[in-house]
């Protein structure tokens, strides 16, 4: 069962992005058949999944009013990314990464601010969500242009922690080697997104990932705060034991 603000908010979106199409909408003819396109230019009526989830991560190009597609396929993509039948979320390849959706009216783009929270703040507090808590953090982030908030929002609760858990140790390698985990997000924002993620880890996980029995991911979380040679002359490197 989703939470009651992720409830809200997809009722939200189903109102706000009530009744839109792009009407003139004729697609790429390479990509889109022609029966498929017919469900942008028709509003409320579902479309299979397959193409949905196809215009979903549909790049600009291949749209000739990529906003208007969005606008169209919000209210049913919104609830199949919450409920995890989307086959995704796939990272930086998301449709909204491509619009300017903040510049959209202020009810549209509060809409979908709400939804990626909601979104977030009910997976963190599910044990077996639908799709890894990594990728829905990535897809939010992505289509935010921003990690900030959704760090913030990573409130102590046991399914949190454990998800924390999860998502650091994924991270790490790339972090530690001051390689970017989010090589996919695009050509604005990437280095200010790890660098506020590398200080969030070191000053604010570590605790937490030691309340889990973690000491060693949580030092080597803490080595992030250190200069890249500093990092790695650690005296950690050599004897790992020693900083439990």
């Amino acid at each position: 069962m989703t939470s009651a603000a992720l409830e809200a908010a997809l009722a939200d979106i189903d109102t706000v992005f009530h009744g839109f199409a792009s009407p003139d909408e004729v697609g790429c003819g390479r990509c889109h058949l022609p029966e498929e396109t017919a469900f942008l230019r028709t509003s409320d009526i579902r479309m299979p999944l397959d193409v949905l989830e196809r215009f979903v991560y549909e790049v600009p190009d291949h749209f000739d009013d990529h906003a208007a597609a969005m606008r169209r396929l919000l209210p049913q993509a919104a609830r199949a990314m919450a409920d995890g039948s989307l086959g995704g979320p796939y990272l930086g390849a998301h449709g909204l990464i491509w619009v300017n959706w903040r510049s959209w009216p202020a009810d549209q783009a509060r809409a979908i601010e709400t939804f990626l929270h909601a979104w977030w703040q009910d997976v963190l507090s599910t044990p077996r969500p639908p799709y890894p808590v990594k990728n829905v953090f990535e897809t939010c982030i992505t289509i935010a242009g921003t990690v900030t908030p959704f760090l913030a929002g990573w409130h102590r609760q046991p399914s949190a922690e454990t998800h924390l858990v999860q998502c650091v140790d994924d991270w790490i390698y790339d972090l530690i080697s001051d390689c970017s985990p989010f090589s996919w997000w695009g050509p604005d924002g990437e280095d200010e997104a790890v660098a506020e993620l590398k200080y969030w880890l070191s000053r604010h996980a570590a605790d937490r990932l030691r309340a889990q029995g973690e000491p060693d991911l949580a030092f080597r979380a803490e080595l992030l705060a250190l200069p890249y040679d500093e990092r790695w002359a650690h005296p950690y490197w050599t004897n790992p034991s020693a900083t439990s």
